[in-house]
Formats: structure tokens, C-alpha cells, sequence
């Protein structure tokens, strides 16, 4: 594998659009971040070529150590020689790409927060259901903010299994991207907040849905599922055609497909405990 220059990324982006679901991270942030950046969030790629000379395996790292590979030729070993020496806090992707990564880095004893594969689902947005039920949309910033960091932490200590420090941290931050960026809403019943969704990734025509998030005496009564549905509608309403997500349970895989979502594959979450430098 070589390493991209910002110029190679239309060609990159043009292998990876029609492979969005498996690469949203990394279509992401290069549109909002840039490439070979200042930004934390700004990527790093590397790419290996097939014999017409054009992409075949993608692999794309944040300048903060976020690992998101996108490799269908299976060669993790050049994967793994094309970022020795790196910093990693994370690798994220498709199941047996981001597994065979890990594996080919020497990874398998580091300690992790995180180290799931959830089910991956898809949805073409003219298949919504929305359904029926109590409840309106409103913006992050119409809620109480105490709520809603509150409720950010919790969603890191369960979902993301961070400690509670580093939790209230990530809470706290999280909170001031999405009020800054506008990429969640509440669900709201008779003035009280029940469920939140958010947007973590969106492209023009495809968005995937992260952050969803009920607390614990408010589950089973279909709240997420409303909240998720009706803020894909209001995505669909700007021109969004498909949307994406990962299930971290299976409550929240049958509130997805009760809603259309179809299942696509598994997609791996591996976060380590301390940033990792990676000797091949």
C-alpha cells in the first residue's frame, strides 16, 4: 500500500461512495475534515491498486489514532506494514476487515474498552415505517442540557464501556459537537424527554444513525424506534436516500427492523485502553 496525497481523494471517494455503508467514517470526515489536515479528525490514507491501476483496498486513519479499514482483498498484512509505527486508539470497520487488521498488527493481547461485533443493517429511505405512538422530534438544544449530558454519559459507560472519568469527559464534550453541529434530537412525551437520536456520519444522499439512546426505566415502550424513525424522515426531507447504523443489542436490532432496517453483515468495534504503537 502507498500513501494517498489530498489530490488522489476523488478518485478514493469515487471507490468507496458506492461501498458507503462499509466506509462511512472515512467518506465522514474527509468531507468535513479533510485530508492530511490539522484537525484531529482529519484523515490519513493509505491505498493499494489493482492491475488497471485504480483502488482496491482503502485504508484510513484519523490524525488521533482512529483506524477504519475498508480492505476486500484480505491483504492485512500490507495494511498493517502501511501504518507501522502509528498511534492507534481504535479500529472500526467491517467485521473480518477490521478482525484480519487487528490480527496482522499483533493487537490481540492489548487491553480494550470495547471490543464488539454488532449487526449491520441498511435502510433504502422509501421503505421507512414510522410508527405509531406518543412523541415529537425537537433539536438537542430544546432539551435541558444537564439531561442531556447526563444521559451521554450513561450511553459512554454502557455502550462505549468507557470508565466513568473518561466517560463524564466524552459526555461533556459530545454534547457541545452535536449542539454545534445539529445532529441529534429528543423524542419528547407530554414535555419530557424520552429517547435520543443522533446522525454521526452523513454524506448527501446516505446518513447512518448513531447515539440512540432510552434510559433504562423508559425501554420497551418504543420510544427509540420513533425517535429514530421520525428524524430519518426529516433526513429524507433534506434528500438523504439511505441510511445506516449498527445494533448494540438485540432490543435495538429488533426496534431497527421493525422500522425497515435489513441486516448487511457485521461491523467490529474495537477500542483500546491507551493508545496503542503499532509494531509490525
Amino acid at each position: 500500500m502507498i500513501r494517498a496525497r489530498p489530490e488522489d481523494w476523488p478518485e478514493i471517494e469515487a471507490f468507496l461512495a458506492p461501498r458507503a455503508d462499509y466506509a462511512m467514517f472515512p467518506l465522514n470526515n474527509a468531507r468535513f475534515y479533510g485530508v492530511n489536515g490539522d484537525d484531529p479528525y482529519s484523515l490519513r490514507v493509505c491505498i493499494a491498486q489493482d492491475a488497471q491501476g485504480g483502488s482496491s483496498d482503502v485504508l484510513s486513519m484519523t490524525k488521533k489514532g482512529m483506524i477504519m479499514p475498508y480492505l476486500p482483498s484480505g491483504d492485512f498484512g500490507a495494511a498493517a506494514k502501511a501504518i507501522a509505527c502509528c498511534a492507534a486508539e481504535a479500529i472500526i470497520g467491517a467485521r473480518d476487515h477490521a478482525r484480519g487488521l487487528k490480527q496482522a498488527l499483533g493487537l490481540a493481547q492489548v487491553p480494550v474498552t470495547l471490543d464488539d461485533d454488532d449487526p449491520h443493517f441498511s435502510l433504502d429511505l422509501d421503505d421507512l415505517v414510522i410508527p405509531e405512538g406518543k412523541g415529537e422530534l425537537v433539536t438537542l438544544a430544546a432539551a435541558d442540557p444537564e439531561t442531556m449530558i447526563r444521559w451521554r454519559i450513561d450511553y459512554s459507560i454502557e455502550a462505549v464501556q468507557l470508565p466513568p472519568e473518561r466517560a463524564e469527559e466524552d459526555g461533556r464534550r459530545a454534547y457541545h459537537s452535536y449542539i454545534e453541529r445539529d445532529s441529534h434530537r429528543v423524542l419528547m412525551v407530554e414535555g419530557q424527554p424520552v429517547a435520543t437520536t443522533g446522525i454521526n456520519a452523513r454524506l448527501p444522499q446516505i446518513v447512518q444513525v448513531g447515539g440512540v439512546y432510552t434510559p433504562p426505566p423508559l425501554r420497551g415502550r418504543g420510544y427509540a424506534r420513533r425517535a429514530v424513525a421520525l428524524h430519518l424522515a426529516e433526513a429524507r426531507s433534506a434528500g438523504a436516500t439511505r441510511a445506516t447504523l449498527f445494533a448494540g443489542s438485540e432490543m435495538a436490532a429488533r426496534a431497527y427492523q421493525a422500522i425497515g432496517f435489513q441486516r448487511i453483515g457485521y461491523s467490529s468495534i474495537i477500542l483500546f485502553k491507551e493508545p496503542v504503537t503499532l509494531n509490525v
